[in-house]
Formats: C-alpha cells, sequence, structure tokens
C-alpha cells in the first residue's frame, strides 16, 4: 500500500493481551482527534495469547516477526512503517499514548528526534524500580552525554519520535535492548536535531 501518512505509532508486542488493546485504542483515538493520518502498527515477536486478534480488532496493522529481539521487533517496524515520523512505545501501556500530540508538534517544527524524559517529568509509584530510577538510568545518560555528547537525559526512555529519514542516516543494527542506547548514541553521531519532553510513565500492565 502506498497511502501517503503522517504518523506511524510503532510498538513491538509479545504476549501483551492484558494491554495491547488499550494502546492501541489509545493511538488511534487520539490520531482521529487530532486530525493526523496515521496508523498504529504492531510488532508481534511471537506471541501465543490473543495479543494479534486484539489488537487487529482494534484496527492495528499487525506484522509478524519471528526473530526474537526488542531490537530486531523495532526495526522491523520501522522498516514496515507508512508514516513520515514514527512514534515508538510499549504495548504495556507504561506510556501514555494519548500524550502523541507533544511529540508530532516538535517533530512539524523541524526536530529529527524527539526523546520523552521521565526522570523531568513524573514516574508514578511503582512505576519503576528505585536502582533504575536513582542510580541507573542517571549514570548510563551521563556516560553517553560524555563519551558520546549525546545531551539526552533519560537515555532508555522507550517513548521516542522521529523521522523515517533519521532512521535511515542512523542504520541501527541492535538486536536487542541494547537498541535503546545505540539510537542515542547514533542521534548524536549523525547530528539528528534533537528534542526532549517530560513525560509521565505509569506501572506497566503485564501482570
Amino acid at each position: 500500500m502506498s497511502e501517503e501518512l503522517e504518523l506511524s505509532v510503532v510498538m513491538p508486542c509479545l504476549n501483551e493481551e492484558k494491554s495491547v488493546g488499550i494502546c492501541v485504542e489509545k493511538a488511534r483515538s487520539t490520531m482521529e482527534r487530532l486530525g493526523i493520518a496515521g496508523e498504529v502498527l504492531i510488532v508481534d515477536n511471537g506471541s501465543t495469547d490473543r495479543s494479534v486478534q486484539i489488537a487487529q480488532s482494534l484496527g492495528a496493522r499487525v506484522v509478524r516477526h519471528d526473530l526474537k529481539g526488542y531490537g530486531n521487533a523495532l526495526r522491523r517496524g520501522f522498516a514496515e512503517a507508512r508514516g513520515r515520523y514514527i512514534i515508538m512505545a510499549d504495548c504495556d501501556d507504561s506510556y501514555d499514548l494519548s500524550d502523541l500530540e507533544r511529540f508530532v508538534v516538535k517533530l512539524r517544527e523541524g526536530a529529527e528526534f524527539v526523546m520523552g524524559n521521565r526522570l523531568k517529568g513524573e514516574i508514578k509509584p511503582g512505576a519503576m524500580k528505585w536502582l533504575h530510577r536513582w542510580v541507573g538510568n542517571p549514570l548510563l545518560s551521563w556516560f553517553l552525554n560524555v563519551v558520546f555528547k549525546t545531551e539526552i537525559g533519560d537515555s532508555h526512555c522507550g517513548m521516542r519520535g522521529f523521522t523515517t529519514s533519521a532512521v535511515s542516516r542512523m542504520n541501527l543494527k541492535m538486536p536487542g535492548m541494547e537498541l535503546a542506547s545505540e539510537m542515542v548514541i547514533k542521534s548524536s553521531l549523525v547530528k539528528l536535531k534533537t528534542a526532549e519532553i517530560p513525560i509521565t510513565l505509569w506501572p506497566d500492565k503485564r501482570g
């Protein structure tokens, strides 16, 4: 299909029937409310529950990708996306997909890479382990900033937006969770125009 879309919301999925429907509905209703021509693209990474059926029943486009790994699933999603812009998130409802507008506004204004920042936003009780919040994430973000001059305050935030051309320029390769750091590093190396916005992190609904 060659339909021209402005936005693709891309989410990897593995056995998330408890929450994938919530995420699809939030993203689709938000784009409809904002008048954004877009799609919700779920990359199923081998679910054995009802995740795929639920996502499809609510209007998401589902791509199956058997090569396991967070990075592998996301890179497949980026390659399949039809939008000029991509916003990535998770299927566990920890990121608020009714909060797409601020990312889209930054992209429309010319940003090529827009990072959410949970540490400057709000972290709801139980949403992040103490060690990750106060040690792991700040330390990793500091390290990447010092070594690669990334200037990103929350380098592992899983909600971020970018242009499709930025994806090509970053030439992403990592198969697993390390993709999050790879994106931050390469966004700096290829000198993408970057913005950062505070966001809220909620406890996930994986159960």
